[in-house]
């Protein structure tokens, strides 16, 4: 992990400015487990007693959580900024995923075109890895693969944007689609077209920011949320049909 040795003045304060950094700058992540007391010590180059005086002061603001026999861990609740009873109540009307869908594309539209224009070399090399890794789990068949991919592929562009507002509001939205709240992924590769268009769209995102070509990106990513809109919208239309065709079914058993 990338922590790095403190300075012998103010320690405790020292230890909390850099983890609160490594919290915001979204490189250790909410539910994340940091190392032992030890080692994490060892690696800061600062007293145990120190240690526990940042942690604790970390812990009553509510970033850091102790488990008992696991070790201490960044607040979960950090990244699921909406209650469960919210949660659910989108999780149960249509027209949140509708809304869902504009809202990524918006942001990830600004998110890309940031990311041409402001995203590191390295940056650049993790979008590119994450589709190479898209490309060969495509060619393999392995849906479930592309899918996980595909939500880090997406996170990385917004990584690359550096805004830490946008960094951990998007990362919270990526915890609720994992969770199947808006549309399973699955369903969007249901079917090898989709599959083969989307891969596609990924990786006309992916040439436009490599190439840094903003407003290209941006479009991409606006394109790439249009077509899984009108997907949804076919899947929500079959689905209605799917009901009224059982509703004849079984009025014609019944005459």
């Amino acid at each position: 992990m990338p922590f790095q040795k403190i300075e012998p003045d103010r320690v405790a304060e020292s230890v909390i400015t850099q983890i609160e950094q490594l919290i915001l700058r979204g490189i250790i992540r909410p539910g994340e487990r940091l190392p032992s007391e030890r080692d994490l010590a060892d690696r800061l180059g600062v007293s145990r007693p120190s240690l526990r005086e940042a942690i604790s002061s970390l812990q009553e603001r509510g970033l850091l959580t102790t488990k008992a026999n696991s070790g201490i861990f960044v607040e979960e609740l950090l990244g699921a900024p909406f209650t469960p009873s919210l949660t659910e109540l989108f999780s149960t009307h249509d027209e949140a995923v509708f809304d869902y869908i504009s809202f990524r594309s918006d942001l990830e539209g600004m998110a890309a075109e940031r990311a041409a224009n402001l995203g590191s070399e390295t940056d650049l090399k993790v979008i590119q890895a994450i589709f190479d890794k898209m490309q060969i789990a495509h060619d393999n068949k392995n849906s479930s693969e592309e899918a996980s991919l595909d939500a880090q592929f997406h996170m990385a562009i917004i990584e690359a944007s550096h805004n830490v507002f946008l960094l951990h509001m998007v990362r919270s939205m990526f915890e609720m689609l994992k969770r199947g709240v808006f549309y399973n992924r699955q369903i969007m590769f249901s079917r090898n077209t989709t599959r083969s268009a989307l891969l596609d769209q990924h990786k006309a995102i992916c040439n436009a920011i490599q190439n840094r070509n903003a407003k290209a990106a941006r479009k991409a990513v606006e394109d790439h949320m249009g077509f899984i809109k009108t997907c949804m919208q076919e899947v929500k239309k079959a689905e209605a049909n799917e009901e009224i065709a059982k509703l004849r079914l079984d009025h014609t058993n019944t005459i």
